[in-house]
């Protein structure tokens, strides 16, 4: 990055403080199952990782973050993960282990840090809240916390100075964004969200001629409102002669890297009553299929995923 000044950053370890994320709590609503996934949650305390939450210093804001290191002897690439529009959830964080696992320092900024009640962030909120607080963030704040969190990583001593960013749903949309706003970043990549476009849909090649890195799309086939998007977009990228490779996975839907990766369905028990029967056994059918639909998408997701990234 080109500014050599590290932003102030308090943190504590997930021992000493693994309440951070419920530490303003103050009237909180019950779970969300969105943001609340027991099986995540699980997931992360099993890792052996290093994991501990930061602080990070953007003016007088402070970005709640959740930091993974990896088990490298060498320097590591970073990863920036920006959350859905869910908020900084379970799964975010286990995903961000999951990164570290792989061998990247991965960094999850809380991007309503500050914006729930009494100072609290994505957990003081419930789902709705949470929503509409996300959709309240001024680009402009959205952009001055993930430059802060960038330049934050790069500089840690387990990381090699790259950083990369990744984003999924309303993330994957600001991942895309964000590339037109940050130069120094080594790529984005765009989980199910669009590119940059005015309010009737027209893509901003104003924005998108800003773009530097290369930008790598990961789409689901059963995703209509996202897909109708990609079509102007690549024409704008490659027009632009910017590089933009955007895959979509068969028989997936939006939101497929954590529904691919959620508890399988369960199947219904019989109750005798056979119409309620067999209405259950087609949702069950139903279910099941879109669920080895989104893991099988995710595994691949994943796998090109992994790919890209050792070759940064």
């Amino acid at each position: 990055m080109k500014s050599t000044a590290l932003p102030l950053v308090f943190l504590c370890s997930v021992v000493v403080c693994g309440q951070e994320m419920s530490g303003h709590h103050h009237g909180t609503p019950a779970p969300d199952p969105m943001v609340n996934q027991e099986w995540a949650k699980q997931r992360l305390a099993k890792s052996p990782r290093h994991q501990e939450w930061v602080k990070v210093k953007n003016g007088t804001r402070e970005v709640n973050s959740f930091v993974v290191y990896p088990e490298n002897k060498n320097k590591a690439t970073a990863v920036v993960v920006i959350h859905e529009i869910f908020g900084l959830s379970d799964w975010i964080q286990s995903l961000t282990d999951q990164l570290a696992e792989a061998g990247y320092v991965a960094i999850a900024p809380d991007l309503l840090s500050g914006m729930g009640p009494n100072g609290g962030g994505t957990t003081s909120l419930d789902r709705q809240a949470v929503g509409q607080a996300i959709r309240d963030l001024p680009p402009a704040q959205i952009t001055a916390d993930l430059n802060a969190v960038a330049e934050y990583v790069s500089k840690l001593p387990a990381s090699n100075g790259k950083v990369v960013v990744a984003g999924y749903c309303w993330g994957g949309s600001q991942t895309f964004r964000y590339a037109t706003n940050n130069p120094n970043i080594k790529a984005g990549f765009v989980f199910y969200g669009s590119g940059p476009a005015a309010a009737d849909g027209t893509p901003d090649k104003e924005a998108l001629d800003k773009i530097k890195a290369p930008i790598y799309g990961f789409y689901a086939s059963n995703d209509a409102r996202i897909n109708a998007t990609l079509p102007k977009t690549s024409e704008a990228m490659a027009e632009l002669k910017k590089k933009f490779e955007p895959v979509t996975y068969e028989n997936s839907g939006h939101g497929f890297m954590r529904a691919g990766e959620a508890p399988e369905p369960v199947k219904p028990q019989p109750t005798g009553n056979k119409e309620a029967d067999d209405k259950a056994a087609a949702d069950y059918e139903k279910a099941l299929a879109a669920w080895k639909g989104n893991v099988k998408a995710r595994e691949d997701a994943w796998a090109r995923w992994k790919k890209i990234l050792a070759a940064i």
